[in-house]
């Protein structure tokens, strides 16, 4: 079965406020204190500036949506972070903004099922979140990133 994800991940509390006004947002409590906003057709059309994919290399992150996620980040860090892996093979890319600029990554790298002590790039932007591992547990699994599959998942567990 695969994983397929791409969202904005923050503070609960912050990320309500940011995405309050937004069509098509969503936001689902993970856990530790952070929940997540699943990337939507909707909110993708809603956030971007029309100039194409941005710099940092991300498959959905809409243009310009790096500079509201800048602007967000003066209430705390603020991470994109996107997923994709079937089989054991695939790749994670994550970015984290604080303070009003880009303080992490983006990092990139494939994953593979054993990934030998390795830190994903999504354990790292949430470990910059602020989220700690349980014991066992990578970061990932510790906020319960690994409940839900799928953005359209995510979306019907906010509801």
């Amino acid at each position: 079965m695969g994983y397929d994800v791409q969202a904005v991940i923050a503070g609960d509390e912050a990320l309500r406020i940011a995405s309050r006004e937004l069509p098509g947002s969503a936001v689902v409590r993970l856990g530790q204190g952070l929940s997540m906003m699943p990337m939507t057709d909707e909110l993708f059309d809603a956030v971007t500036d029309g100039s194409g994919s941005g710099h940092l290399g991300f498959w959905r992150l809409p243009g310009g949506f790096e500079a509201l996620l800048a602007q967000w980040s003066a209430a705390g860090p603020i991470a994109y972070v996107e997923a994709e892996h079937f089989g054991g093979v695939g790749k994670q890319r994550a970015a984290v903004w604080a303070d009003g600029s880009l303080a992490l990554g983006p990092l990139d790298e494939p994953m593979k099922q054993d990934l030998s002590g390795a830190i994903s790039p999504v354990s790292r932007a949430l470990r910059r979140l602020g989220a700690q591992r349980d014991v066992g547990k990578d970061e990932f699994e510790s906020v319960s990133l690994n409940r839900h599959r799928t953005n359209e998942d995510w979306i019907a567990d906010a509801c």
